[in-house]
């Protein structure tokens, strides 16, 4: 069965693109099946940086189709203000296809998302504002406009002109100001007839590749941590992105999956609020957000660093049915002298079985520690398993032994080709 799921495995900002990228080398189409544009991949190509919200990774390859998977919930003028980007820079975004079921987001989803946010106080989950959960929530509640709307310019412009109407007497009566409903109107209708030769039913599209044992391969954003009923609720975003999510957001059967690679960064971080129980801070943690380039691809904002957790990724690896890992930005860690990775957690001094499903019990978990000398030499160069460093060697099988899946590759730089697979 030729399809490949990649997902991240602790709280995003893995590397997933580099993977991806990768990947896609081999693959006919490149399917992304949550999130919106609140994430970021971001491909690099000799001297060139790719930083992407929506359209697929795989855009970057002549051969790839690139497809927006019907689990996505669509910001038109972040779409099209990245092919924009890209064709300027000469990578042709005719290829890609929107699926038709895929829902809209509008200015009042960002609205309302930023009211909730404020509303919480000291409590903010670090929502990125940008209307993901305003937009799924109206998915949720069945009063959400799939992109296939656009297909029917009157109608469309009738239906924003409705929603805009009724969205702007409900903010201002929880006191923030009208929405500007004309000018809506006017921008997506506009929006909405550029959509059009894009869009497609996918999953028919995707089940005639398949039939055509053309393989296929389906990139998520976000990460497990983040997933709705997996992750670190309430801190965590409004879809799946984990393994299960792949199939729902883009109509592709678990029948057909044989390979779920699992992005993992050789450390951790995470953004906004929540537990974290391997967060390192001072100097150590410092040195990691500056080698490591730790600032939002979307934000800007700074990550939150830590070490390397093993109970959370043993528990990726169960949740998502992981078959391999890819170890990404392991050269980050070139110059420490000393790397710990967690294995295990106690709590009140008794030892934990797992990764724990209350929140608050992960805040109060104490972390069982391996120290491991680093390496202190540059990996960027290797290529193969037997060019890495004998303590960089450890570490992968540190992490093969604790979490029950083998490592296959392993970053050791920013650039597509920095890495080493193995067999």
């Amino acid at each position: 069965m030729p399809v490949t799921v990649v997902v991240g495995t602790q709280w995003g900002d893995e590397g997933k693109a580099k993977v991806i990228d990768l990947l896609a080398r081999s693959h006919d189409a490149v399917v992304r099946y949550q999130g919106g544009h609140n994430a970021g991949h971001t491909v690099v190509v000799g001297s060139e940086r790719y930083a992407l919200q929506l359209v697929p990774s795989g855009v970057l390859y002549d051969h790839v189709i690139p497809v927006i998977g019907n689990g996505v919930v669509v910001d038109l003028v972040t779409l099209f203000t990245e092919v924009d980007r890209l064709e300027s820079r000469g990578v042709s975004c005719a290829r890609l296809k929107v699926s038709s079921l895929a829902h809209l987001i509008f200015p009042w989803h960002q609205r309302h998302d930023a009211l909730a946010e404020s509303s919480r106080g000291e409590a903010k989950i670090g929502t990125t504002l940008k209307g993901i959960g305003p937009a799924y929530a109206d998915k949720a509640q069945r009063v959400g406009v799939r992109a296939a709307a656009v297909r029917d310019a009157a109608g469309f412009r009738r239906i924003v002109r409705e929603r805009a109407e009724w969205e702007s007497a409900r903010l201002v009566a929880l006191g923030a100001e009208p929405l500007d409903i004309a000018s809506i109107v006017t921008t997506f209708d506009a929006l909405g007839r550029r959509l059009v030769p894009y869009l497609a039913d996918t999953v028919n599209l995707l089940h005639g590749m398949l039939e055509a044992r053309r393989p296929i391969l389906l990139e998520g954003a976000q990460a497990t941590f983040l997933d709705l009923d997996h992750g670190t609720y309430p801190y965590v975003t409004s879809s799946s992105p984990t393994a299960g999510g792949a199939c729902t957001g883009s109509g592709i059967g678990p029948r057909h999956i044989d390979r779920v690679v699992g992005i993992a960064k050789a450390y951790t971080t995470r953004v906004g609020s929540g537990p974290f129980p391997t967060e390192v801070f001072g100097d150590v943690g410092d040195r990691i957000v500056e080698i490591g380039a730790e600032f939002g691809t979307v934000t800007g904002r700074r990550r939150r660093p830590g070490w390397l957790d093993l109970v959370m990724l043993r528990h990726a690896v169960r949740v998502n049915s992981l078959t391999d890992i890819a170890l990404t930005k392991l050269d980050v860690l070139d110059d420490f002298d000393t790397i710990r990775v967690c294995t295990g957690y106690r709590l009140d001094g008794s030892d934990l079985d797992g990764y724990p499903d209350d929140a608050d019990v992960l805040d109060k978990v104490e972390c069982v520690w391996v120290e491991l000398p680093g390496w202190r030499t540059a990996l960027r160069h290797c290529r193969k398993d037997a060019d890495l460093p004998a303590s960089a060697r450890r570490l992968l099988e540190i992490v093969e032994r604790h979490v029950g899946v083998p490592v296959s590759i392993v970053g050791v730089g920013p650039e597509r080709d920095d890495c080493v697979v193995r067999s």
